[in-house]
């Protein structure tokens, strides 16, 4: 009889990493999004209307944030079990502008309805 509460316990403490994981991984998928579009913004001022003092360091920020976004999809992914396809679609959706919002949408529904967090 004691083995149900151990069962118990081990899913909720599963449930709460993997909602942890969940809030990480929205995070930095519009953190990656909102830069991504920063940087398109910067590269179509530069290089179609030509200004000339446009930062650097936008795309270095935007390298950083979308590099935590990998390390922490792959995160969400180990834990909620997802195939390799949907994981490396997942980790590709921050490097199309908007896709990165979108895909966070359905990841974020399929996770909250397959593991109720």
């Amino acid at each position: 009889m004691s083995s149900a509460p151990d069962k118990t316990q081990a899913s909720t403490d599963k449930n709460r990493k993997i909602a942890s994981a969940l809030l990480r991984y929205r995070v930095l998928a519009y953190a990656t999004g909102i830069w991504l579009l920063v940087l398109v913004t910067e590269m179509v001022a530069k290089y179609i209307f030509e200004v000339e003092n446009v930062p650097n360091w936008i795309a270095v920020v935007h390298g950083w944030v979308y590099l935590v976004y990998l390390v922490l999809t792959v995160d969400l992914a180990i834990k909620v079990r997802w195939p390799a396809a949907r994981t490396i679609g997942t980790l590709l959706a921050g490097t199309i502008p908007f896709l990165s919002f979108y895909v966070e949408h359905k990841r974020t529904e399929q996770v909250k309805a397959d593991f109720a967090v």
